[in-house]
Protein backbone atom coordinates (compact mmCIF):
# COMPACT_ATOMS: atom_id res chain seq x y z
CA UNK A 1 0.00 0.00 0.00
CA UNK A 2 1.32 3.74 -1.11
CA UNK A 3 2.55 5.48 2.01
CA UNK A 4 -0.06 8.75 3.58
CA UNK A 5 3.76 10.73 1.82
CA UNK A 6 3.30 9.56 -1.20
CA UNK A 7 -0.23 9.86 -1.48
CA UNK A 8 0.04 13.06 -0.33
CA UNK A 9 2.18 13.81 -2.84
CA UNK A 10 0.72 12.68 -5.74
CA UNK A 11 -3.02 14.07 -4.38
CA UNK A 12 -1.40 17.45 -4.12
CA UNK A 13 -0.18 17.02 -7.79
CA UNK A 14 -3.84 15.73 -8.86
CA UNK A 15 -5.50 18.24 -7.14
CA UNK A 16 -3.61 21.73 -7.95
CA UNK A 17 -3.76 20.73 -11.69
CA UNK A 18 -7.69 20.99 -10.92
CA UNK A 19 -6.58 24.57 -10.65
CA UNK A 20 -2.90 25.39 -12.18
CA UNK A 21 -3.89 24.35 -15.01
CA UNK A 22 -7.13 26.55 -15.35
CA UNK A 23 -4.74 29.27 -13.89
CA UNK A 24 -2.42 28.97 -16.63
CA UNK A 25 -5.18 30.06 -18.92
CA UNK A 26 -7.05 32.26 -16.25
CA UNK A 27 -5.27 35.58 -17.13
CA UNK A 28 -5.47 35.19 -20.49
CA UNK A 29 -9.47 34.26 -20.27
CA UNK A 30 -10.11 37.32 -18.24
CA UNK A 31 -8.83 39.38 -20.71
CA UNK A 32 -10.19 37.89 -23.73
CA UNK A 33 -13.51 37.42 -22.51
CA UNK A 34 -13.87 39.86 -19.86
CA UNK A 35 -15.91 40.21 -16.88
CA UNK A 36 -18.91 39.23 -17.92
CA UNK A 37 -18.14 37.01 -20.12
CA UNK A 38 -16.57 35.20 -16.79
CA UNK A 39 -19.54 35.92 -14.31
CA UNK A 40 -21.28 34.04 -17.88
CA UNK A 41 -19.55 31.21 -17.52
CA UNK A 42 -19.54 30.89 -13.89
CA UNK A 43 -22.95 31.52 -13.34
CA UNK A 44 -23.61 28.29 -16.30
CA UNK A 45 -20.93 26.23 -13.76
CA UNK A 46 -22.51 26.76 -10.27
CA UNK A 47 -25.73 25.74 -12.14
CA UNK A 48 -24.42 22.51 -13.38
CA UNK A 49 -22.52 21.93 -10.20
CA UNK A 50 -25.31 22.29 -7.75
CA UNK A 51 -27.55 19.59 -10.30
CA UNK A 52 -24.20 17.82 -10.49
CA UNK A 53 -24.04 17.13 -6.77
CA UNK A 54 -28.48 15.96 -6.75
CA UNK A 55 -26.87 13.50 -9.52
CA UNK A 56 -24.01 12.20 -7.27
CA UNK A 57 -25.34 13.04 -3.94
CA UNK A 58 -22.43 11.91 -1.53
CA UNK A 59 -20.98 9.59 -3.10
CA UNK A 60 -17.83 11.41 -3.68
CA UNK A 61 -17.39 10.62 0.15
CA UNK A 62 -19.46 8.09 0.88
CA UNK A 63 -17.81 6.08 -2.37
CA UNK A 64 -14.26 6.44 -1.23
CA UNK A 65 -15.16 4.85 2.48
CA UNK A 66 -17.36 2.04 1.37
CA UNK A 67 -14.56 1.34 -1.22
CA UNK A 68 -11.45 1.54 1.39
CA UNK A 69 -13.22 -0.93 3.67
CA UNK A 70 -13.63 -3.51 0.59
CA UNK A 71 -10.12 -2.77 -0.60
CA UNK A 72 -8.10 -6.46 -1.04
CA UNK A 73 -11.30 -8.12 -1.37
CA UNK A 74 -12.43 -8.46 -4.91
CA UNK A 75 -15.83 -9.81 -4.33
CA UNK A 76 -16.74 -7.27 -1.79
CA UNK A 77 -15.10 -4.75 -3.99
CA UNK A 78 -17.19 -5.46 -6.62
CA UNK A 79 -20.33 -5.48 -4.97
CA UNK A 80 -20.03 -2.28 -3.28
CA UNK A 81 -18.66 -0.42 -6.87
CA UNK A 82 -21.57 -1.88 -8.78
CA UNK A 83 -24.05 -0.97 -6.20
CA UNK A 84 -22.58 2.93 -5.96
CA UNK A 85 -22.35 3.53 -9.11
CA UNK A 86 -26.13 1.84 -10.25
CA UNK A 87 -27.24 4.32 -7.74
CA UNK A 88 -25.35 7.23 -9.25
CA UNK A 89 -26.44 6.30 -12.58
CA UNK A 90 -30.45 6.70 -11.61
CA UNK A 91 -29.65 9.63 -10.08
CA UNK A 92 -27.84 11.48 -13.14
CA UNK A 93 -30.58 10.60 -14.78
CA UNK A 94 -33.45 12.12 -12.86
CA UNK A 95 -31.31 15.14 -12.50
CA UNK A 96 -30.91 15.85 -16.19
CA UNK A 97 -34.36 15.66 -17.05
CA UNK A 98 -35.24 18.47 -13.96
CA UNK A 99 -32.75 20.50 -15.47
CA UNK A 100 -34.19 20.64 -18.28
CA UNK A 101 -37.21 21.18 -17.14
CA UNK A 102 -36.25 24.24 -15.39
CA UNK A 103 -33.73 25.53 -18.19
CA UNK A 104 -37.61 26.21 -20.54
CA UNK A 105 -39.31 27.54 -17.66
CA UNK A 106 -36.65 29.57 -15.73
CA UNK A 107 -35.86 33.01 -17.50
CA UNK A 108 -32.17 32.93 -15.96
CA UNK A 109 -31.63 29.64 -17.10
CA UNK A 110 -32.90 30.02 -20.40
CA UNK A 111 -30.71 32.90 -21.25
CA UNK A 112 -28.27 30.84 -20.54
CA UNK A 113 -29.35 27.31 -21.86
CA UNK A 114 -26.45 26.81 -24.89
CA UNK A 115 -24.15 26.85 -22.02
CA UNK A 116 -26.12 24.67 -19.62
CA UNK A 117 -26.88 22.11 -22.68
CA UNK A 118 -23.16 21.60 -22.21
CA UNK A 119 -22.73 21.30 -19.03
CA UNK A 120 -25.41 19.01 -18.60
CA UNK A 121 -22.14 16.56 -20.48
CA UNK A 122 -20.71 17.25 -17.14
CA UNK A 123 -23.36 16.11 -15.25
CA UNK A 124 -22.73 12.27 -16.88
CA UNK A 125 -19.60 12.12 -17.12
CA UNK A 126 -19.32 13.43 -13.88
CA UNK A 127 -21.32 10.04 -12.77
CA UNK A 128 -19.16 8.26 -14.95
CA UNK A 129 -15.28 9.97 -13.42
CA UNK A 130 -15.74 7.10 -10.77
CA UNK A 131 -13.06 9.60 -9.09
CA UNK A 132 -14.31 8.36 -5.59
CA UNK A 133 -13.28 4.52 -6.85
CA UNK A 134 -9.39 5.11 -7.52
CA UNK A 135 -9.26 7.36 -4.01
CA UNK A 136 -10.62 4.46 -2.17
CA UNK A 137 -7.97 1.63 -3.58
CA UNK A 138 -5.55 4.99 -3.38
CA UNK A 139 -4.19 4.70 -6.61
CA UNK A 140 -3.13 8.86 -7.10
CA UNK A 141 -0.47 7.86 -9.43
CA UNK A 142 -2.92 6.65 -12.18
CA UNK A 143 -5.14 10.04 -11.75
CA UNK A 144 -2.82 12.41 -11.60
CA UNK A 145 -0.73 10.94 -14.48
CA UNK A 146 -4.17 11.13 -16.61
CA UNK A 147 -5.49 14.83 -15.46
CA UNK A 148 -1.54 15.73 -16.37
CA UNK A 149 -2.18 14.51 -19.85
CA UNK A 150 -5.72 15.95 -20.38
CA UNK A 151 -5.10 19.43 -18.59
CA UNK A 152 -2.30 20.06 -20.55
CA UNK A 153 -4.19 19.39 -24.27
CA UNK A 154 -6.87 21.62 -22.50
CA UNK A 155 -4.16 24.58 -22.22
CA UNK A 156 -3.16 23.90 -25.88
CA UNK A 157 -6.65 24.34 -27.24
CA UNK A 158 -7.73 27.28 -25.09
CA UNK A 159 -4.60 29.25 -26.52
CA UNK A 160 -5.27 27.51 -29.50
CA UNK A 161 -9.24 28.47 -30.25
CA UNK A 162 -10.08 30.90 -27.60
CA UNK A 163 -9.62 34.45 -29.56
CA UNK A 164 -12.20 36.69 -28.68
CA UNK A 165 -15.43 37.87 -26.22
CA UNK A 166 -17.36 35.65 -29.34
CA UNK A 167 -15.85 32.58 -27.81
CA UNK A 168 -17.78 32.08 -24.53
CA UNK A 169 -19.57 29.03 -25.66
CA UNK A 170 -15.95 27.54 -27.23
CA UNK A 171 -14.20 27.90 -23.38
CA UNK A 172 -17.27 26.47 -22.10
CA UNK A 173 -16.86 23.10 -24.14
CA UNK A 174 -13.15 22.95 -24.30
CA UNK A 175 -13.55 23.07 -19.88
CA UNK A 176 -16.51 20.25 -20.18
CA UNK A 177 -14.18 17.94 -22.37
CA UNK A 178 -11.66 17.25 -19.95
CA UNK A 179 -15.04 15.96 -17.91
CA UNK A 180 -16.03 13.57 -20.94
CA UNK A 181 -12.38 12.55 -21.90
CA UNK A 182 -11.03 11.67 -18.37
CA UNK A 183 -14.86 9.73 -17.54
CA UNK A 184 -14.30 7.75 -20.95
CA UNK A 185 -10.42 6.84 -19.89
CA UNK A 186 -11.30 5.94 -16.21
CA UNK A 187 -14.19 3.47 -16.50
CA UNK A 188 -11.94 1.73 -19.49
CA UNK A 189 -9.16 1.91 -16.95
CA UNK A 190 -10.87 0.82 -14.12
CA UNK A 191 -11.22 -2.78 -15.34
CA UNK A 192 -8.71 -3.73 -14.28
CA UNK A 193 -9.38 -3.33 -10.91
CA UNK A 194 -13.29 -4.23 -10.80
CA UNK A 195 -16.07 -5.43 -11.89
CA UNK A 196 -19.64 -3.98 -12.77
CA UNK A 197 -21.98 -6.55 -12.99
CA UNK A 198 -25.73 -6.33 -11.77
CA UNK A 199 -25.77 -9.46 -10.09
CA UNK A 200 -26.29 -9.69 -6.32
CA UNK A 201 -26.68 -6.25 -6.87
CA UNK A 202 -27.58 -4.99 -3.00
CA UNK A 203 -28.26 -1.25 -2.81
CA UNK A 204 -29.37 -0.62 0.56
CA UNK A 205 -26.13 -0.43 2.48
CA UNK A 206 -25.21 2.68 0.63
CA UNK A 207 -28.40 4.09 0.30
CA UNK A 208 -29.04 5.82 3.55
CA UNK A 209 -25.21 7.71 3.85
CA UNK A 210 -25.63 8.32 0.24
CA UNK A 211 -28.42 10.50 1.02
CA UNK A 212 -27.36 11.46 4.32
CA UNK A 213 -24.09 12.71 2.34
CA UNK A 214 -25.74 13.88 -0.17
CA UNK A 215 -28.84 16.24 1.77
CA UNK A 216 -25.11 17.45 3.29
CA UNK A 217 -23.78 18.66 -0.05
CA UNK A 218 -26.64 20.04 -0.95
CA UNK A 219 -27.30 22.21 2.00
CA UNK A 220 -23.76 23.13 2.01
CA UNK A 221 -23.77 24.62 -1.85
CA UNK A 222 -26.24 27.10 -0.26
CA UNK A 223 -23.33 28.87 0.43
CA UNK A 224 -21.20 27.50 -2.04
CA UNK A 225 -22.95 27.16 -5.69
CA UNK A 226 -26.51 28.31 -5.03
CA UNK A 227 -25.06 31.69 -3.65
CA UNK A 228 -23.71 32.55 -6.99
CA UNK A 229 -27.15 31.56 -8.75
CA UNK A 230 -28.01 34.03 -6.25
CA UNK A 231 -26.37 36.61 -6.67
CA UNK A 232 -26.41 36.16 -10.56
CA UNK A 233 -29.92 36.53 -10.68
CA UNK A 234 -30.01 39.46 -8.41
CA UNK A 235 -27.13 41.42 -9.82
CA UNK A 236 -26.23 40.22 -12.96
CA UNK A 237 -22.92 38.66 -14.90
CA UNK A 238 -20.40 41.03 -14.09
CA UNK A 239 -20.57 40.86 -10.11
CA UNK A 240 -20.76 37.40 -10.67
CA UNK A 241 -17.05 37.75 -12.24
CA UNK A 242 -15.80 39.43 -9.52
CA UNK A 243 -17.14 37.09 -7.01
CA UNK A 244 -15.97 34.11 -9.20
CA UNK A 245 -12.32 35.54 -9.39
CA UNK A 246 -12.50 35.71 -5.91
CA UNK A 247 -13.19 31.67 -5.68
CA UNK A 248 -11.04 31.04 -8.16
CA UNK A 249 -7.93 32.32 -5.93
CA UNK A 250 -9.17 30.95 -2.69
CA UNK A 251 -9.73 27.51 -4.33
CA UNK A 252 -6.04 27.58 -6.24
CA UNK A 253 -4.65 28.00 -3.28
CA UNK A 254 -6.70 25.50 -0.34
CA UNK A 255 -6.10 22.94 -3.13
CA UNK A 256 -2.92 21.53 -1.62
CA UNK A 257 -4.19 21.17 1.73
CA UNK A 258 -7.62 19.82 -0.03
CA UNK A 259 -4.93 16.93 -1.34
CA UNK A 260 -3.81 16.29 1.96
CA UNK A 261 -7.39 15.90 3.36
CA UNK A 262 -8.45 14.09 0.58
CA UNK A 263 -5.81 11.54 1.01
CA UNK A 264 -6.09 11.26 4.94
CA UNK A 265 -10.06 10.04 4.08
CA UNK A 266 -9.07 6.54 3.41
CA UNK A 267 -6.32 6.12 5.56
CA UNK A 268 -8.12 7.54 8.71
CA UNK A 269 -11.18 5.04 8.06
CA UNK A 270 -8.97 2.58 8.04
CA UNK A 271 -7.23 3.31 11.28
CA UNK A 272 -11.17 3.39 12.86
CA UNK A 273 -11.78 0.11 11.53
CA UNK A 274 -8.69 -1.08 12.85
CA UNK A 275 -9.14 0.27 16.12
CA UNK A 276 -6.26 2.31 16.11
CA UNK A 277 -7.05 5.34 18.32
CA UNK A 278 -4.20 6.50 19.16
CA UNK A 279 -2.81 6.57 16.19
CA UNK A 280 -5.97 8.22 14.73
CA UNK A 281 -4.97 11.05 17.26
CA UNK A 282 -1.79 11.72 16.33
CA UNK A 283 -2.54 12.04 12.58
CA UNK A 284 -5.10 14.50 13.61
CA UNK A 285 -2.51 16.61 15.52
CA UNK A 286 -0.01 16.38 13.03
CA UNK A 287 -2.81 17.73 10.43
CA UNK A 288 -3.98 20.85 12.70
CA UNK A 289 -0.07 21.42 12.01
CA UNK A 290 -0.12 21.08 8.62
CA UNK A 291 -2.69 23.78 8.20
CA UNK A 292 -1.55 26.36 10.46
CA UNK A 293 2.31 25.96 8.75
CA UNK A 294 0.03 26.31 5.25
CA UNK A 295 -2.60 28.70 5.77
CA UNK A 296 -0.84 31.74 8.34
CA UNK A 297 2.21 33.04 6.26
CA UNK A 298 -0.57 33.13 2.44
CA UNK A 299 -2.98 34.52 4.61
CA UNK A 300 -0.75 37.67 5.65
CA UNK A 301 0.31 38.00 1.54
CA UNK A 302 -3.46 37.78 0.04
CA UNK A 303 -5.11 39.99 2.80
CA UNK A 304 -2.00 43.28 1.99
CA UNK A 305 -1.27 42.09 -1.53
CA UNK A 306 -4.57 41.73 -3.08
CA UNK A 307 -4.81 44.23 -5.28
CA UNK A 308 -1.66 43.06 -7.12
CA UNK A 309 -2.34 39.64 -6.98
CA UNK A 310 -6.07 40.43 -8.85
CA UNK A 311 -3.95 43.02 -11.31
CA UNK A 312 -1.80 40.06 -12.22
CA UNK A 313 -4.20 37.10 -12.40
CA UNK A 314 -7.01 38.73 -13.68
CA UNK A 315 -6.27 42.14 -15.46
CA UNK A 316 -7.55 45.86 -15.21
CA UNK A 317 -11.55 45.65 -14.59
CA UNK A 318 -11.31 43.08 -11.74
CA UNK A 319 -11.12 45.62 -8.86
CA UNK A 320 -14.57 44.94 -7.71
CA UNK A 321 -12.94 41.66 -6.96
CA UNK A 322 -10.50 43.14 -4.22
CA UNK A 323 -12.33 44.16 -1.21
CA UNK A 324 -14.50 40.09 -1.92
CA UNK A 325 -10.79 38.60 -1.84
CA UNK A 326 -9.62 40.28 1.62
CA UNK A 327 -13.24 38.92 3.46
CA UNK A 328 -12.64 35.32 2.21
CA UNK A 329 -8.85 34.23 2.39
CA UNK A 330 -9.33 34.26 6.07
CA UNK A 331 -11.31 31.32 5.50
CA UNK A 332 -8.47 28.91 4.46
CA UNK A 333 -7.96 28.75 8.42
CA UNK A 334 -11.69 28.02 9.17
CA UNK A 335 -12.37 25.52 6.34
CA UNK A 336 -9.28 24.03 6.32
CA UNK A 337 -9.74 23.16 10.47
CA UNK A 338 -13.62 21.92 9.03
CA UNK A 339 -12.14 19.99 6.99
CA UNK A 340 -10.04 18.10 9.43
CA UNK A 341 -12.78 17.43 11.92
CA UNK A 342 -15.48 16.67 9.52
CA UNK A 343 -13.80 14.59 6.94
CA UNK A 344 -11.02 13.01 9.10
CA UNK A 345 -13.13 12.84 12.24
CA UNK A 346 -16.66 12.83 12.33
CA UNK A 347 -16.74 10.98 8.50
CA UNK A 348 -14.53 8.21 9.44
CA UNK A 349 -16.63 7.72 13.10
CA UNK A 350 -19.46 7.37 11.03
CA UNK A 351 -21.27 10.53 12.37
CA UNK A 352 -23.09 11.01 9.06
CA UNK A 353 -26.08 12.68 11.23
CA UNK A 354 -24.39 15.00 12.72
CA UNK A 355 -22.68 16.18 10.12
CA UNK A 356 -25.87 16.86 7.85
CA UNK A 357 -27.54 18.19 11.02
CA UNK A 358 -24.24 20.90 10.29
CA UNK A 359 -24.72 21.54 6.91
CA UNK A 360 -28.93 22.12 7.57
CA UNK A 361 -27.59 25.25 10.06
CA UNK A 362 -25.47 26.61 7.48
CA UNK A 363 -27.89 26.33 4.84
CA UNK A 364 -30.24 28.21 7.02
CA UNK A 365 -27.63 31.11 7.94
CA UNK A 366 -27.08 31.44 4.37
CA UNK A 367 -30.52 31.33 2.84
CA UNK A 368 -31.30 34.14 5.76
CA UNK A 369 -28.23 36.41 4.99
CA UNK A 370 -28.31 35.81 1.34
CA UNK A 371 -31.84 37.36 1.09
CA UNK A 372 -30.99 40.64 3.90
CA UNK A 373 -27.33 41.72 3.20
CA UNK A 374 -26.52 40.37 -0.93
CA UNK A 375 -29.24 42.81 -2.47
CA UNK A 376 -27.56 45.58 -0.93
CA UNK A 377 -23.93 44.35 -1.05
CA UNK A 378 -23.92 42.19 -4.46
CA UNK A 379 -20.41 40.59 -4.41
CA UNK A 380 -18.73 41.57 -1.15
CA UNK A 381 -22.23 40.48 0.68
CA UNK A 382 -21.95 37.16 -0.88
CA UNK A 383 -18.61 37.08 0.49
CA UNK A 384 -19.96 37.87 4.03
CA UNK A 385 -22.29 35.26 3.41
CA UNK A 386 -19.84 32.50 2.98
CA UNK A 387 -17.48 33.35 5.78
CA UNK A 388 -20.24 33.67 8.48
CA UNK A 389 -21.91 30.36 7.10
CA UNK A 390 -18.41 28.50 7.22
CA UNK A 391 -17.74 29.69 10.81
CA UNK A 392 -21.66 28.63 11.99
CA UNK A 393 -20.79 25.31 10.16
CA UNK A 394 -17.11 24.70 11.97
CA UNK A 395 -18.53 25.76 15.15
CA UNK A 396 -21.24 23.19 15.24
CA UNK A 397 -18.23 20.34 13.64
CA UNK A 398 -16.91 21.26 16.71
CA UNK A 399 -19.37 20.53 18.96
CA UNK A 400 -20.27 17.18 17.69
CA UNK A 401 -16.20 16.15 17.63
CA UNK A 402 -15.94 16.85 21.07
CA UNK A 403 -19.17 15.00 22.10
CA UNK A 404 -18.42 12.05 20.11
CA UNK A 405 -14.35 11.85 20.20
CA UNK A 406 -13.31 14.06 23.51
CA UNK A 407 -11.22 16.44 20.67
CA UNK A 408 -11.14 19.65 21.82
CA UNK A 409 -10.59 23.20 19.74
CA UNK A 410 -6.64 23.51 20.39
CA UNK A 411 -7.02 27.22 20.74
CA UNK A 412 -4.16 27.84 22.65
CA UNK A 413 -1.72 26.57 19.68
CA UNK A 414 -4.02 28.26 16.89
CA UNK A 415 -4.52 31.78 18.99
CA UNK A 416 -0.69 31.64 19.58
CA UNK A 417 0.34 30.78 15.67
CA UNK A 418 -2.29 33.90 14.72
CA UNK A 419 -0.53 36.14 17.09
CA UNK A 420 2.85 35.20 16.03
CA UNK A 421 2.36 36.04 13.04
CA UNK A 422 0.55 39.69 13.22
CA UNK A 423 4.34 41.50 12.94
CA UNK A 424 4.70 40.19 9.88
CA UNK A 425 1.36 41.48 8.53
CA UNK A 426 2.25 45.13 9.86
CA UNK A 427 5.43 44.85 8.15
CA UNK A 428 3.83 44.19 4.94
CA UNK A 429 1.23 46.72 5.25
CA UNK A 430 4.00 49.34 5.34
CA UNK A 431 6.11 47.77 2.75
CA UNK A 432 3.05 48.35 0.55
CA UNK A 433 2.01 51.67 1.93
CA UNK A 434 5.74 53.48 1.81
CA UNK A 435 6.43 51.89 -1.42
CA UNK A 436 5.36 53.78 -4.65
CA UNK A 437 5.87 50.68 -6.65
CA UNK A 438 3.68 48.27 -5.83
CA UNK A 439 5.24 44.95 -7.68
CA UNK A 440 8.23 45.49 -6.20
CA UNK A 441 6.58 45.89 -2.73
CA UNK A 442 4.70 42.19 -3.63
CA UNK A 443 7.76 40.78 -4.67
CA UNK A 444 9.73 42.52 -1.26
CA UNK A 445 6.29 40.79 0.88
CA UNK A 446 6.45 37.61 -0.68
CA UNK A 447 10.39 36.99 0.29
CA UNK A 448 10.43 39.13 3.73
CA UNK A 449 7.23 36.43 4.81
CA UNK A 450 8.89 33.87 3.44
CA UNK A 451 12.01 34.18 5.81
CA UNK A 452 9.90 35.30 8.68
CA UNK A 453 7.57 32.13 8.21
CA UNK A 454 10.74 29.87 8.53
CA UNK A 455 12.29 31.86 11.38
CA UNK A 456 8.97 31.95 13.41
CA UNK A 457 8.10 28.23 12.94
CA UNK A 458 11.60 26.73 13.49
CA UNK A 459 12.57 29.38 16.28
CA UNK A 460 9.62 30.60 18.31
CA UNK A 461 6.56 28.07 17.49
CA UNK A 462 8.50 25.93 17.27
CA UNK A 463 6.36 23.47 14.48
CA UNK A 464 7.79 19.65 14.69
CA UNK A 465 6.57 18.87 11.34
CA UNK A 466 8.76 21.47 9.96
CA UNK A 467 11.98 20.74 12.08
CA UNK A 468 11.86 17.03 11.95
CA UNK A 469 11.88 18.08 7.85
CA UNK A 470 14.15 20.02 7.98
CA UNK A 471 16.41 17.24 9.92
CA UNK A 472 16.06 14.78 7.53
CA UNK A 473 17.20 17.03 4.58
CA UNK A 474 20.12 18.13 6.87
CA UNK A 475 20.67 14.58 7.02
CA UNK A 476 20.36 13.84 3.27
CA UNK A 477 22.43 16.99 2.18
CA UNK A 478 25.36 15.80 5.03
CA UNK A 479 25.43 12.33 3.34
CA UNK A 480 26.18 13.49 -0.27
Amino acid sequence: MPSVKQNVAWSTILTMAGYVFPLITFPYITRVLGVEGIGSIQFAESVISYFTIFATLGIGTVGVREIAKAKGKRDDLNRAFSGLLFLNLLLTILAIIVLFILISIIPSFESHSKLLYIGISRILCGTLMIEWFFKGIEDFKYITVRTLLIRTLYVFSVFIFVRDADDTLLYFLLTSLTIVISAIINIIYSKRSVTFTLKKLDLKPYIKPLVIMGLYLVLTSMYNSFNVIFLGNYHGDVEVGYYSTTVKLYNLIMSVFTAFTGVMLPRMSTLISEGKDDEFRIMTSKSIDVLLLFCLPIMVLTEVYAPQIIRIIAGTGYEGAIVPMRIVMPLMLVIGYEQIIILQMLMPLGKDNAILTNSAVGAVVALILNLTIVPMLASIGTAIVWCACEIVVAGMAQYFVTKYSGYKLPFKKIATSILAYVPALLVCCLLNRFNNNQFVSFAVGIVFTGIYFLMIELFVLKNSLLINNFSILKERFIRH
